[in-house]
């Protein structure tokens, strides 16, 4: 059984979400990840796309790059391993590199799970079938403890998925009032670690720029769309990458204290951890702006 008191812990209050670093090399990627556990944030977690690194070799990559912070993926998709080897792999890794290794998983979205030539079904009942067969894999090397796990959750029935068949939720692309209600929903204990875009830039018409290149990926998907409808959002902040107000609730922008407020927001609503994602134009930026939250104390938060 994971200790989900210790795992929070170990995740830390802060943590770091990249989407940009598995198109790099891997020696730039182990120099990043090392300068991201020495600003002081607990978790660096990375995507998974069809066109991008497999999310646990990607993994190991990082961890090997470091000593203390953890890794996790959000998210590993479920159609891009089966789920003896993704409960095989994340225990490998688990085993290696001493717990320090989260396996987030997802049910993904229709384009990718279409481009990796499987059909998209009930993303609730895939995801129970999925944590069936990986409960009913058998691990044959040493193991002191499975590698712990989250499920991407945005609405109630994946997020009370996510309380009963793993240690907590990781979700995306979401404002605060979502995480009250997610936490709501998980209850106390199970982790709750959702994922919040910044952009470090304090003029405004550039920033909501910015945030729209962004969002307009997302706001064609109709995972996030649902989700922000059952938060009261409408067709017109959906439309042109996101009314002002969807903007400003989606992505923190501004000063240094501007995204730390929007980080203490969501742990004053129950988060355990939020991982910041700084959009800029390249990894190097990026790194950048996470030098500069740092000494802002935003990793104290």
């Amino acid at each position: 059984m994971t200790d989900v008191a210790a795992l929070k812990r170990r995740m830390g209050r802060v943590g770091v979400w990249n989407s940009t670093l598995g198109g790099e090399s891997a020696s730039f990627e182990r120099e990043a990840a090392a300068e991201v556990e020495r600003l002081g944030y607990g978790t660096l977690w990375v995507g998974e796309s069809p066109q991008g690194k497999e999310a646990l070799v990607h993994s190991a990559l990082l961890l090997g790059a470091t000593q203390r912070m953890m890794v996790a993926t959000g998210i590993a998709s479920i159609w891009a391993r089966d789920a003896i080897a993704a409960s095989n792999g994340a225990n490998a890794l688990a085993e290696a590199f001493d717990g320090r290794f989260v396996l987030g998983l997802g049910v993904s979205h229709a384009p990718a799970v279409s481009a990796r030539g499987h059909d998209y079904r009930r993303p609730v009942s895939a995801m129970s079938t999925y944590l069936d067969a990986m409960d009913g894999a058998k691990y044959g090397g040493p193991l002191p403890e499975p590698a712990p796990r989250l499920l991407a959750a945005l609405r109630t029935k994946m997020l009370e998925l996510s309380a009963r068949r793993a240690q907590g939720a990781h979700p995306y692309f979401v404002p605060v009032e979502h995480t009250a209600r997610a936490r709501a929903v998980l209850g106390p204990d199970p982790i709750l670690a959702p994922e919040q875009t910044v952009v470090l830039d304090t003029d405004p018409e550039r920033a909501r720029r910015t945030a729209r290149r962004f969002m307009s990926l997302y706001l064609a998907l109709p995972n996030y769309v649902n989700n922000l409808r059952d938060l009261g959002w409408s067709d017109e902040d959906f439309a042109g990458g996101g009314s002002d107000a969807l903007v400003d609730a989606i992505v923190a922008w501004g000063e240094p204290e501007k995204i730390i407020e929007r980080v203490r927001a969501h742990l004053d609503a129950g988060a355990d951890h939020v991982c910041i994602q700084p959009l800029a134009d390249t990894p190097r930026d990026a790194l950048e702006h996470l030098r500069v939250l740092a000494a802002s104390d935003a990793v104290s938060s």
